[in-house]
């Protein structure tokens, strides 16, 4: 099997990231296909993004391990929330750059 571990890396870390976004977004995961029940208690959109977060820092972790640069799939700011590793209100708010909540809300509107 030849399988090229950067790449593999890479795409785990974007897979990470993307999960984690859509948590912040309040969207739709593959956790909350696992516990269909909870969905309607209000902490368990918490719980998610937690769940995410954790896997995303794991999957970093994996990837610096393996010297791949994880770095380059996050904006500034973002690399430097994971290397924090600590999931604070901040740390949801600013996660994307102005431009991009503006982009966002405009889509969100249309």
């Amino acid at each position: 099997m030849d399988v090229n571990v950067n790449e593999y890396f890479e795409k785990r870390v974007s897979e990470a990231k993307r999960q984690f976004e859509r948590t912040v977004d309040c969207k739709h995961t593959e956790f909350d296909d696992l516990y269909p029940y909870m969905t309607e208690q209000p902490q368990f959109f918490w719980y998610k993004r937690y769940v995410a977060w954790q896997e995303l820092l794991t999957v970093v972790k994996i990837a610096e391990d393996m010297e791949v640069n994880w770095k380059q799939l996050f904006l500034d700011k973002q690399s430097s929330f994971v290397e924090g590793r600590v999931l604070d209100a901040k740390v949801l708010d600013d996660w994307y750059e102005e431009s991009e909540k503006h982009e966002k809300e405009s889509s969100k509107n249309e």
